[in-house]
């Protein structure tokens, strides 16, 4: 990984902590964008040609969950992602305008790089962003792909469910904690997201995650002092008038642990009444948004992970190409 800064000379990323000897493995350029009064966004570049993409996270993520991702875009698009105020090495200060505060972020870092009417694509709470940008600037931008991204907090037309629906859901049900072996290393933890989740983080992502122990073990869970702020002030976006890509996972899944004969009765039980009360509301909030936004494409993937462009990439990026494609 490279890094430029358009920071001023002495300034360091708020989070900055790669251990000596490792090496992001992804091919990005890393830089620093200032979108206001002492926040400095990081801005990852990997390149490429043709029409710029621009990856938005979901909440609690960097830019580095996208860092297996984009590349298999570069080949056709200029892929760019923006860790949001708040995570990772971004800066925070709080919001001066509720959630349009995010977006207005993800216009000052379009306006720093010059980009020119580029596609958004957001995973969950991005897809915020997409709308408040969207709804209000949409000659700004040529498209939106959500990433299991549209739920109410970007498109509630008082039709289908709300955000307290989703909120008031039973608890979520936890997989089982990594064992002391699966801390003894960045891979042996990405293994165990494997096992448990069916598909794994990029390393740079769980870099980003995890503090890192001197014997270069994994380490505690960072906190993000952006948590708090990312439902702080949601707008209600009724309109959706640009092309849009829609992407929703129906499964509710929580995960691979969830079905392991291993895993105890009454945890498993739990886990089915958590998928099938999610899976309820997915379906309600979808139909919403058919009616709601006809010109939309809504592709269901009934077997997806939130994190659907980890656990179905071939599907995502065939649905994005094919969409992505009638661009004019």
């Amino acid at each position: 990984m490279t890094e430029l800064s358009d920071s001023p000379p002495g300034t360091v990323p708020l989070h900055s902590q790669q251990p000596a000897g490792w090496k992001d493995p992804s091919s990005h350029v890393s830089r620093f964008i200032a979108v206001g009064q002492d926040v400095r966004l990081e801005v990852l570049d990997w390149g490429g040609a043709g029409r710029p993409l621009v990856l938005l996270p979901g909440g609690g993520n960097t830019a580095h969950v996208f860092d297996d991702f984009a590349p298999k875009l570069t080949s056709d698009f200029h892929v760019y992602g923006i860790t949001r105020r708040g995570f990772g090495e971004s800066g925070f200060a709080p919001l001066t305008s509720g959630a349009d505060t995010f977006g207005d972020d993800v216009l000052a870092v379009l306006d720093a790089l010059k980009l020119e009417r580029p596609v958004l694509i957001g995973h969950s709470i991005g897809g915020q962003e997409l709308s408040s940008v969207a709804t209000r600037y949409p000659n700004r931008v040529a498209a939106l792909v959500y990433l299991d991204a549209a739920y109410p907090y970007a498109f509630e037309n008082g039709k289908g469910p709300t955000m307290k629906e989703f909120l008031d859901l039973p608890d979520y049900p936890q997989p089982p904690p990594p064992a002391e072996a699966d801390l003894a290393s960045f891979d042996a933890l990405r293994q165990y997201h494997a096992r448990v989740l069916g598909f794994m983080y990029p390393e740079g992502e769980l870099y980003q995650q995890r503090a890192v122990t001197p014997e270069g073990h994994v380490g505690r869970t960072r906190a993000f002092p952006g948590n708090e702020a990312l439902l702080a002030g949601t707008k209600q976006y009724v309109l959706i008038r640009v092309p849009a890509l829609i992407l929703v996972s129906m499964s509710g899944s929580v995960g691979r642990w969830a079905d392991d004969t291993s895993t105890d009765p009454m945890i498993r039980e739990q886990a089915r009444a958590y998928t099938a009360a999610m899976t309820a509301l997915i379906e309600r909030q979808t139909k919403s948004i058919e009616d709601g936004v006809p010109s939309a494409r809504v592709v269901r993937l009934p077997d997806a992970h939130h994190y659907l462009f980890l656990s179905n990439e071939a599907e995502v990026l065939r649905e994005m190409r094919a969409f992505l494609g009638r661009l004019r």
